[in-house]
């Protein structure tokens, strides 16, 4: 369901942090594809060398912190373009452990791109997320609104991208940014206490139980189907000046709530829709919507799956592998 690699320019090497992850593992696949030389670094605290079972021949992988200088700079040294994937995910890990969760996401990308800029590459590509919107009830959700994060997760990534602009204007290090809007796909870890909605739901209706909705189900978000954050990273890496130093979203342009979620899932799994409906989530946003206008029109990207199709192939994964639902 992947673009034609064709139409994107492969960078010559190129570093993904997080690669083992579910979102690195994709892009990891896709640059081999297209005869990239590729090195991973990652932890293997969320990421899984599985992920990577198909292509680990043919990648260079380091196991590494981002917390440590001397992993990154090591990983770093010699690459072309440095897509930054890693973080310690989580809205709720974020509340729970504010610590960790900034040190990672933010000392992390600092000592990514300082090695970038120490080492020469190219371009940084930094993976954010729309939860930088937090609480501003403005929709669609538009770059040039005013940040309003509410979670520590959400400050660690807004801060993450004020480290890349401030980089791409002091030290001419190129970055772009990319704010990721519910990203799903295959890999995606269903049994995770953090995991995303999406694969717990997927999950919970293939064992014959009721997903658990935080709060009334009528929250929405701007699901998008792996393929197009994969594309949206390469055309970033390969995007005109004029994408330096900004942030993109990266996502459909249309929003689902939960309750239609769980009607569109069980569609696609054959089976009765059905919900359990707890306490809303601390740190949680209620509505979450897109503008992709400034990524069409500077990046050229445009979403080719939609929800339907993603998830008709999402399914497909986790039913063949047999998935059991989460504790």
């Amino acid at each position: 369901m992947s673009n034609d690699t064709n139409e994107f320019v492969a960078p010559s090497s190129a570093l993904v942090t997080g690669g083992a992850g579910f979102i690195g593992s994709h892009l990891v696949r896709r640059l081999v594809k297209m005869g990239t030389t590729v090195r991973v670094l990652d932890n293997l605290s969320t990421g899984r060398i599985a992920n990577l079972d198909e292509v680990i021949s043919d990648v260079e992988f380091h196991e590494g912190d981002l917390r440590s200088p001397e992993a990154v700079s090591q990983a770093v040294n010699g690459v072309e373009v440095v897509f930054h994937e890693a973080a310690l995910p989580s809205v709720p890990r974020s509340v729970r452990d504010p610590r960790t969760s900034l040190d990672c996401n933010v000392t992390g990308t600092l000592n990514v791109l300082i090695a970038a800029r120490d080492t020469g590459v190219r371009r940084v590509v930094f993976a954010s997320s729309s939860s930088v919107y937090g609480s501003n009830p403005t929709m669609p959700k538009v770059e040039t609104l005013v940040p309003a994060p509410i979670s520590p997760y959400a400050v660690g990534k807004l801060a993450g991208e004020g480290l890349c602009k401030s980089f791409a204007e002091v030290y001419d290090v190129e970055t772009v940014a990319l704010r990721y809007f519910n990203v799903f796909g295959p890999y995606q870890d269903p049994a995770s206490q953090y995991s995303a909605v999406i694969p717990r739901f997927i999950a919970a209706l293939l064992n014959d139980e009721a997903p658990h909705i935080h709060g009334d189900g009528e929250q929405s978000r701007d699901f998008t189907y792996i393929d197009n954050v994969v594309n949206a990273n390469l055309l970033a890496a390969q995007g005109p000046q004029e994408a330096v130093g900004k942030a993109f979203n990266a996502a459909c342009g249309y929003r689902t709530t939960l309750n239609e979620l769980v009607e569109e899932i069980a569609k696609a799994l054959d089976v009765e829709p059905r919900s359990v409906f707890g306490p809303t989530r601390e740190g949680d946003v209620r509505h979450s919507l897109a503008d992709i206008g400034s990524a069409r029109e500077i990046l050229g990207f445009e979403p080719t799956v939609d929800l339907a199709a993603g998830l008709k192939e999402t399914v497909e994964h986790y039913r063949d592998a047999g998935v059991s639902a989460p504790a």
